[in-house]
Order: C-alpha cells, then structure tokens, then sequence
C-alpha cells in the first residue's frame, strides 16, 4: 500500500470517529427505508412458498419480513428493492439460471 493510500485510510478513519461522537457531520447520509415485503410479494402474485422459493430464503424468514419481526439486510434487500421496481427482471434472470 502507497503511504498517500494509508494516510488517506487513516484520515477518514479518524473523521468516521468524529462523525461517530457528533463532532462533526456526514458529508452525506444514505437513507434506508424499509420494504414492505409483503406488498412486493402480492404485486408478484406469489404465495410465500414461491416468493421465498423464487429469493432464495426460507418461509420462516420470509414471514419474519413480512410480520415485522426481522429486516431483510445487504443482498436480499438489493433483490427485493429490485423485485419491487422492476420484478420482470427477476423473472427473466430465472428463466435463464
């Protein structure tokens, strides 16, 4: 590693610190909003055995989702983001697998 690259690493170690104590603010803020995975599904017409079928997750967690209990997080809110604004992709990307 260059020692521009660590002491770039270094810095913004230091100001995620800062941010972190509120000593400073966030020179942007990305905002998750929760999915309503239930909605996604009915919009795909799917039972919860299909949809979780169709993502590749159990029904229990499924269910978790859509009762609120647990938040889908990293790639399979991508894939439900993606299900939600675009669900013929998904579709498609099936059909090919």
């Amino acid at each position: 590693m260059k020692d521009s690259d660590f002491n770039n690493l270094v810095t913004s170690i230091k100001q995620a610190g800062k941010i972190r104590r509120g000593e400073m603010k966030p020179s942007r803020v990305f905002e998750i909003t929760p999915l309503d995975v239930k909605q996604i599904r009915e919009k795909l017409h799917k039972t919860q055995r299909e949809f979780a079928l169709m993502i590749g997750i159990s029904v229990a967690t499924l269910r978790n989702w859509e009762q609120g209990r647990r938040r889908p997080e990293g790639p399979a809110m991508v894939l439900l983001k993606i299900a939600q604004t675009n669900p013929e992709l998904i579709s498609q990307a099936l059909l090919n697998a």
